[in-house]
């Protein structure tokens, strides 16, 4: 079985909240061409996207042609809304995770959810992270930073904490990349920022003492870790060579938390993901796609069954990992 661990999914249709709460770059969609929509920010184009962004049967028909059964999914980073009024977040988030799990409920050994919360604001997101568990999600996604804020900050760990007490996963996914506006040409917000903004979250949650304290915490991080896993060595060095720097939260190496939390395989590149398999281990990569967007491994994992690596490996990435990530059963798909 392969169960890609990371995919998002939005409604077809969008209330246009902009117009609701009558302020805000919100996201609304525009259907001008069967089988399309044009995703508008506030008034400005931001991406079309095609029927497979909201088509649960036509997703499902599209992943049995990769040997894939399962989806976890998740909404659309941009969706995200941190920036909006927590009670105008909240209700987007609402929106968005009653979709989410219905489509579970609808297609229950096709797809696994994950929720959205307003992180802004800490009580308004461990209310929503307890109804995600109540309606059948099984974690949440969140960004690599909140509002510019890291995620080191003190307001973030008592979601983290609720997350560990109930067992829900989590998933971090760049967004708002920093240097946006200073390197708009060449996509460089994707191509050099996002690998960035996942190292800037792991870096913040390691040092900050978030896995320190919180052992049991699920954590599973986009696109192989990011930049975090190839400067390793830095990281640890600038650990040791200035802990008046580094180290005043945490004292623990940084090195010592690799195989602490999960990544992705989304590399793109067999001879990385063999370096990040021996860096994290094996049992800490996850099959994912990033589907169904451009940037992403849209033949869900094909480089990876083409590799040479044991079959093995292979079957931990495509089915087990992501199982234990979850903490659920494979029977559960039979």
């Amino acid at each position: 079985m392969k169960i890609d661990m990371h995919t998002h999914i939005m409604p077809e249709k969008l209330p246009r909240w902009a117009d609701k709460f009558g302020y805000g770059d919100f996201i609304h969609l525009e259907h001008n061409e069967p089988g399309y929509a044009d995703m508008i920010k506030g008034n400005k184009f931001f991406r079309r996207v095609e029927q497979n962004c909201w088509d649960p049967e036509l997703r499902i028909e599209e992943y049995a042609g990769h040997g894939t059964q399962v989806q976890v999914i998740c909404t659309i980073p941009v969706l995200f809304s941190y920036w909006a009024k927590p009670e105008h977040t909240l209700e987007v988030s609402e929106y968005l995770n009653d979709h989410i799990a219905d489509i579970v409920e609808k297609y229950p050994k096709n797809y696994i959810g994950l929720g959205t919360v307003p992180m802004q604001d800490t009580d308004l997101a461990i209310k929503e992270l307890e109804r995600c568990k109540k309606i059948g999600l099984v974690g949440i996604q969140i960004g690599s930073n909140i509002n510019d804020k890291n995620l080191s900050e003190p307001q973030f760990f008592p979601i983290f904490e609720a997350c560990q007490e109930m067992g829900m996963a989590v998933f971090v996914h760049p967004w708002n990349m920093m240097g946006f506006h200073s390197m708009e040409k060449y996509w460089l917000p994707w191509l050099v920022g996002m690998p960035a903004e996942t190292s800037r979250a792991i870096c913040s949650m390691i040092f900050s003492g978030v896995f320190e304290k919180l052992p049991k915490l699920r954590c599973c991080f986009a696109h192989a870790g990011g930049s975090f896993l190839p400067t390793i060595g830095r990281i640890e060095h600038g650990f040791n060579c200035r802990p008046d720097l580094v180290a005043v939260d945490n004292p623990v190496n940084p090195r010592n938390y690799l195989g602490k939390f999960w990544v992705d395989c989304i590399t793109h590149d067999i001879k990385m993901l063999k370096y990040v398999l021996e860096t994290v281990g094996t049992n800490k990569v996850t099959l994912g796609s990033d589907y169904p967007f451009p940037l992403g491994d849209l033949t869900i994992g094909e480089f990876i069954e083409e590799s040479d690596l044991p079959a093995s490996t292979k079957e931990a990435i495509f089915c087990n990992n992501t199982l234990d990530w979850l903490n659920l059963d494979a029977d559960a798909f039979s």
